[in-house]
């Protein structure tokens, strides 16, 4: 019998090993953020919905809602921490949201993310009114699933639910 294995048979091997490996590690859970905005008595905010590590640096845009860039300055936090991130904004932009008003996203995340330190932020401002950084933040973990967070000046409230 021979030691040498032939090529074709160790690439066919390994592939076979990645197609039975590759969707355990690509495995996530859908997200679905429900954001209910105060009665603040002005035009639609601008919101950043958006992740951070363990360490509070800048994960992943999760959702802008206003669409005019040259006011994304004000949503300072995100601003910061994205920095010039052209893909943060890459098919998460949508309208504003009115005062009074309830909108949710919807995003797909990696297990991994859930349960590991990382956390959800929103930052917001209004036209003609004080910007609020990170206005609401919440643990990424199963044991906020379904649990309200309320937020320092437009957000009502934050909830999530994982599928």
């Amino acid at each position: 019998m021979s030691k040498h294995v032939s090529r074709p048979l160790i690439a066919s091997t390994v592939a076979a090993a990645c197609t039975l490996a590759l969707p355990a590690l690509a495995q996530g859970r859908q997200l679905t953020l429900t954001t209910q905005l105060k009665n603040y008595g002005g035009d639609g905010a601008y919101l950043a919905v958006y992740l951070t590590d363990s360490k509070g640096a800048y994960v992943r845009t999760l959702w802008v809602a206003g669409g005019k860039a040259k006011y994304y300055k004000h949503l300072t936090d995100w601003n910061r921490l994205s920095g010039s991130d052209a893909r943060r904004l890459a098919g998460v932009t949508g309208a504003s949201v009115g005062a009074g008003r309830t909108f949710k996203v919807t995003a797909d995340l990696a297990d991994a993310l859930i349960d590991a330190g990382y956390e959800i932020r929103i930052d917001a401002a209004a036209e003609d009114m004080r910007d609020s950084p990170s206005d609401v933040r919440m643990p990424l973990t199963s044991q906020s699933v379904g649990k309200s967070q309320t937020g320092k000046q437009y957000v009502q409230s934050l909830t999530y639910q994982l599928k």
